[in-house]
């Protein structure tokens, strides 16, 4: 069936297009407004007496590659109310034109579906090939005057901190885990704020969080009814810590069993000499903390006293820096095989190693050839006192609780001469595989009887922090709701905040970050569903 096209179809329902004109690379059109009749928006009370007209110009969507100008022709009313106080109006056009704008309503939902989704001067370029008239500022003023989309008031909420700048600044984002959104963003994580945001929504039942202690304070206070659910990711993260950090304190003993007892600073290399010396300086300064703490010194007290940071005394109490050379991944682990050949056929050249590795894709310079040649120089003429290089805490940690069909030879060997020397190590790497075990197979049953196994072990400290928040850890277990759906919003948000390298304030970020958000959620909700049998 045709249709015939008429000019009024290029402007917006309830205008008459006058005159269209063009100029340059813009298209002016001249519209009026059908109807006799207005309503004063006073008294809403309907009057025909027209006063005067005058012509507002409104940018409206762009026709053909050209701008499009609107030259609106209005008209002023007299209200022959009594009691109205306002006499004369200018007439209304409602959401097409809002008074005082510049620009139509669809424009306006169109440049604000642009500034949700680059921010202020990327779409301010980008508008500029669609022919839209609009500045950065205006992209900013729209994201803001209109606000946040109105949302159902949740009652599975998750609750983690972001931050503004790391280690200086935070605040905390709370997401609708039903629907999947974010819905606020507060401007701190102390838990006064998020206390005084949730007695403002007592309808929440479930709040999904992580280890931090300041979150399920708030919850506590504010909503103590409400189920607090610790994140199962934090849970199994926070044990593989504590177990690092049980092999970290049995690093003396770890020695004594491979036999790295003593070092003989003449067979060092020179970056060796330089983390050995360092090793002798950290072993004065752990001496002099360990015996003001043994005379009962508190850790205040120490550091006023010594200088050094809370977190190293801390350290040192815990038995976290005992290691005499930090370990790290060489640039030479693919190619040991092929060195350890050529050195065993008697190619001890360091230059000519590199050489020939240079060949076989090594990219690497030539003095981690030569250092890795001196210490193997060094290594023969060792003696039985001689230090026997281990690997770090990390490394230790890594390997014993890797399988041992994944493992090398020498690497089992080291394996077994720990697990027979330090026996209290494998009992906190099976405490800590019970308790991954646990949350996979949602065994709520059998957490009191961990926690007393726990407690008793090298990792008794993570058991103390479970002990105290077991109906967290509980619900954790038992529980679908979990912070990961945060964890995905805090990573968009990261990415809206370094979209505007990071100048945008809080309330321009939860504009962007909750509308754009709001948009994708009625747009899903909106489309059609598939049946699963017609895919």
């Amino acid at each position: 069936m045709s249709t015939k096209f008429r000019p009024s179809d290029l402007v917006p329902a309830g205008f008459i297009a006058e005159r269209i004109t063009h100029i340059d690379d813009e298209t002016c059109i001249l519209l009026s407004r059908a109807g006799a009749t207005a309503s004063c928006p006073a008294c809403g009370r309907m009057s025909r007496t027209v006063r005067s007209r005058y012509c507002r110009q409104v940018a409206d969507l762009p026709l053909s590659g050209r701008r499009v100008r609107l030259l609106v022709r209005t008209r002023r009313f007299t209200c022959n109310a009594v009691l109205c106080g306002r006499q004369i109006f200018a007439e209304r056009f409602g959401d097409v034109l809002p008074p005082y704008a510049r620009q139509t309503g669809r424009l306006e939902h169109l440049v604000h579906h642009l500034a949700l989704a680059l921010g202020g001067r990327p779409a301010a370029r980008f508008a500029q090939r669609l022919m839209l008239p609009v500045s950065s500022d205006t992209l900013l003023r729209v994201i803001r005057r209109q606000g946040l989309p109105p949302s159902i008031p949740p009652s599975v909420i998750g609750i983690d901190d972001w931050a503004w700048r790391r280690n200086h600044r935070y605040g905390t984002i709370v997401c609708d885990l039903e629907r999947r959104r974010p819905i606020r963003l507060l401007p701190d994580r102390e838990p006064a704020t998020a206390e005084a945001w949730l007695r403002g929504n007592p309808q929440i039942q479930i709040i999904a969080r992580d280890r931090g202690g300041a979150y399920g304070l708030a919850a506590a206070k504010a909503l103590p009814d409400a189920v607090q659910v610790a994140d199962r990711w934090h849970l199994m993260e926070n044990a593989s810590r504590a177990f690092l950090d049980s092999v970290r304190k049995s690093m003396r003993q770890i020695r004594k069993t491979l036999g790295a007892t003593r070092v003989n600073p003449k067979l060092l290399t020179a970056a060796e000499r330089l983390q050995y010396e360092g090793y002798l300086q950290r072993e004065q300064t752990n001496a002099a903390i360990k015996a003001l703490a043994k005379d009962g010194v508190t850790i205040k007290e120490i550091v006023r006293r010594t200088g050094h940071s809370c977190g190293l005394v801390r350290q040192v109490l815990r038995g976290h820096r005992n290691d005499v050379f930090r370990s790290r991944e060489s640039s030479l682990e693919p190619y040991l095989e092929w060195l350890d050949a050529q050195w065993a056929a008697g190619k001890r050249n360091g230059t000519e190693l590199w050489r020939r590795l240079r060949t076989q894709g090594f990219r690497g310079s030539r003095r981690v050839v030569s250092e890795w040649v001196t210490r193997r120089k060094l290594a023969e003429k060792a003696d039985a006192e001689s230090l026997t290089r281990i690997p770090s805490a990390r490394t230790i940690a890594r390997l014993l609780t890797t399988s041992r069909d994944n493992l090398t030879k020498s690497e089992t060997v080291t394996i077994a001469a720990i697990e027979g020397g330090v026996p209290l190590l494998v009992k906190a790497r099976d405490i800590i595989a019970d308790f991954h075990r646990m949350i996979r197979r949602k065994a709520e049953n059998e957490l009191a009887p961990w926690i007393d196994r726990a407690r008793e072990s090298l990792v008794a400290s993570f058991g103390n922090g479970v002990a105290k928040d077991i109906q967290a850890v509980r619900a954790a277990i038992v529980s679908p709701w979990s912070n990961g759906q945060t964890e995905g919003q805090i990573t968009k948000l990261k990415l809206v905040k370094r979209q505007m390298y990071g100048r945008g304030k809080l309330d321009l970020l939860q504009a962007r970050l909750i509308g754009a958000s709001s948009e994708n959620c009625t747009k899903c909700a909106s489309e059609p569903k598939l049946d699963a049998d017609k895919g």
